[in-house]
Parts: C-alpha cells; sequence; structure tokens
C-alpha cells in the first residue's frame, strides 16, 4: 500500500505555514506580525488591508520572516520581538544572531 511518502520524505502539502514576519514601512518603522499566510496576508497589507499600523505608512516590504511550528510559537515569538529595541530587530534582519544577548533590554516594568 502507498501511502504517499518514501523514506522519511513528507508528502507535499497545500497548508499554509505559520509565520513570523517583519515588515519596513515607508516611513522606515519596523512592524511585525504573525500569520498562517504569508504570501496573502502581505498582499493584504500592500493593498492597505493589513493592520492600521502600516495601513497608514505605505509602501510596505518584507524584510524578515521565519516559519513556526504552530500558529501559537509564531504569536509568541511576534509578541517577544515587538518588545525589542530596533537596534536587536535590525541585528535580527541583517541576520547577526550573536549580536541580539548583547542587545536585549533590561527588564524594568514599564509604565503604564
Amino acid at each position: 500500500m502507498d501511502n504517499g511518502t518514501q523514506g522519511n520524505v513528507r508528502p507535499c502539502s497545500l497548508d499554509p505555514m505559520p509565520f513570523t514576519y517583519m515588515l519596513e514601512c515607508a516611513d522606515g518603522s519596523l512592524y511585525v506580525g504573525s500569520t498562517f499566510d504569508l504570501e496573502r496576508r502581505l498582499m493584504q497589507h500592500s493593498c492597505g488591508e493589513g493592520a492600521a499600523y502600516t495601513r497608514n505608512r505605505l509602501p510596505v516590504r518584507l524584510v524578515w520572516s521565519h516559519e513556526q511550528a504552530s500558529i501559537r510559537e509564531a504569536f509568541f515569538l511576534e509578541k517577544q520581538i515587538q518588545d525589542w529595541s530596533r537596534a536587536k530587530r535590525l541585528a535580527l534582519i541583517e541576520g547577526r544572531y550573536d549580536d541580539l544577548p548583547a542587545l536585549a533590554r533590561s527588564r524594568t516594568p514599564r509604565r503604564t
């Protein structure tokens, strides 16, 4: 019986995978999001149908994305990166992973 796999190779899947992503907006700011369907979400942002933040800062371009195992993980990473400084986000975009620990903010409580 053929189940569509050969050895350890998974069959092709058309299901969208969850992603965490970063966009650079026209004003130079960085927007962080997560989605099940990256291509669709990028189109929404580009057409002004995405988040209100990006809608007012068009055009936007994808500068970083990372596929996740679950939408929960994608959302968790989104929230983590949103709390990072611009310098740390840029290090991630540029692939300077060794710089990330040094760029961590001190964990002082935020003002409300």
